[in-house]
């Protein structure tokens, strides 16, 4: 069972992405009804880890095996998608390859249930030119430090 709540006020959400940088380039996708994109991830399930389910999400998603480096940030999204408002816990993860086996092209598919998900790699130079969310994205993926931030972000 996912971590996600729905009250009157709103939907709780606790989810995990990861960061994935190759050749310059950070791996993005968006779901094809959506007009923006995001770091590959997941909800959490109830009694689940965090680092475990991005791990699990890449598997389910692009049959890839993962492994975590490091957590990059905690972050408190309070955003509205598709007419209802979200309060959203998030952990986000650098990520590395375990194997082969990840896409190298530029543009290809995964699956999250019945629903098809793009993934692009996406230059990290270009990233101003994309709708990316959470919005904190755009600069904090070009300088990922060495340390653990804590960020709320309101979009």
């Amino acid at each position: 069972m996912d971590a996600v709540f729905k009250t009157e006020a709103g939907v709780f959400n606790y989810r995990v992405g990861g960061v994935l940088i190759h050749n310059g380039c950070v791996l993005l996708h968006k779901d094809k009804e959506d007009d923006f994109w995001a770091l590959p991830g997941g909800r959490v399930e109830v009694t689940e880890e965090a680092s475990k389910a991005v791990v699990r999400e890449f598997k389910e998603e692009i049959d890839v095996d993962l492994q975590v480096e490091r957590l990059l940030w905690s972050v408190e999204s309070f955003f509205t998608h598709r007419e209802s408002n979200y309060h959203e816990i998030g952990f986000y993860f650098k990520m590395k390859e375990v194997g082969n086996g990840l896409p190298q092209e530029e543009l290809f598919y995964g699956h999250e249930g019945n629903k098809v998900l793009i993934y692009k790699w996406i230059p990290l130079d270009q990233l101003k030119d994309y709708t990316i969310e959470p919005s904190f994205l755009k600069e904090e993926l070009n300088d990922l430090g060495s340390g653990t931030k804590h960020i709320v972000v309101h979009d």
